[in-house]
């Protein structure tokens, strides 16, 4: 990839500063793990303490094939967010009259992340199952190689102005990663009550995103990730939070909000309330 100069000696920058915290040994930041507490007060404050009451009005109905829809609806809106242009509307019309219709590109990419969503919804939450269901979705996304598998590049993240964030180098992702789902298999054993549930949901989705451990397909991981966590402690019903949706329709917010630092050392979690209030808000 061909980089503008400005943002070529952007990348520089961040690449000369991640050089230095290794030649001096300079701590990298570990404080931020996705059992953090340290927010959970002004969390409460802001929106946590509405999430009970929004979980007992939403509809959580009992219909079979309202599940499999708002399946496919989770999907949808979530490969939306990473550039497909096939819509909810768009696809319910392919799956009624399949004959009628040329499967592409972004239709068998949806396919992938609805058979994705599937899996995880009858397995447990852990590391394998995570990298099986990467493997499934990232089908159309990525060569065999890459399925399934942590990164072994450096990897960035661009917008239209050019590199927004650059990710851990890939020789710390196991490290990361291995805290990671430490720190989840920790949660899922503690006793979390509906709010708390809420925001180390929301810890995961932003830490995941800022690790980003695969070559591509980590914003899908992420919102997966994040449901299946809350699911697992609260029930299967809430499967059926149009959590993807609502970042669809915010995604200018989401993308504002997730963005909390150039690079992996310079994330600054005390500006995380923005994003930790976006996921009980897809209950309004």
């Amino acid at each position: 990839m061909i980089l503008k100069s400005q943002n070529y000696k952007r990348l520089q920058s961040q690449k000369d500063l991640i050089a230095k915290r290794h030649i001096f040994d300079i701590p990298q930041d570990e404080s931020m793990r996705v059992t953090e507490r340290k927010y959970i007060d002004t969390y409460t404050k802001s929106i946590g303490d509405k999430i009970p009451k929004l979980i007992q009005v939403f509809n959580f109905s009992d219909d079979n094939n309202e599940f499999e829809y708002l399946t496919k609806s989770s999907a949808v809106y979530s490969s939306n967010i990473e550039g497909n242009s096939v819509d909810l509307n768009s696809y319910m019309n392919y799956e009624m009259n399949k004959d009628k219709f040329k499967v592409g590109k972004e239709i068998e990419e949806i396919e992938n992340l609805i058979e994705a969503y599937e899996f995880a919804q009858q397995n447990e939450l852990n590391e394998e199952n995570v990298l099986n269901c990467h493997k499934i979705f990232s089908d159309t996304l990525l060569i065999r190689s890459k399925r399934g598998r942590y990164r072994i590049e450096q990897v960035g993240v661009f917008g239209k102005s050019g590199m927004a964030y650059l990710a851990v180098e890939q020789e710390f992702i196991v490290r990361e990663m291995n805290l990671f789902f430490k720190d989840i298999s920790d949660l899922l054993a503690s006793s979390l009550n509906e709010m708390e549930v809420f925001y180390f949901a929301s810890l995961i989705h932003l830490r995941f995103a800022h690790i980003h451990p695969f070559r591509d397909g980590n914003g899908r991981a992420a919102r997966l990730i994040e449901k299946w966590f809350i699911a697992a402690k609260l029930g299967r019903r809430f499967w059926k939070i149009p959590s993807e949706e609502y970042y669809k329709k915010n995604q200018a917010r989401y993308y504002e909000t997730i963005g909390l630092g150039l690079n992996f050392y310079e994330l600054d979690y005390n500006q995380c309330m923005g994003f930790l209030e976006m996921l009980p808000s897809c209950l309004l």
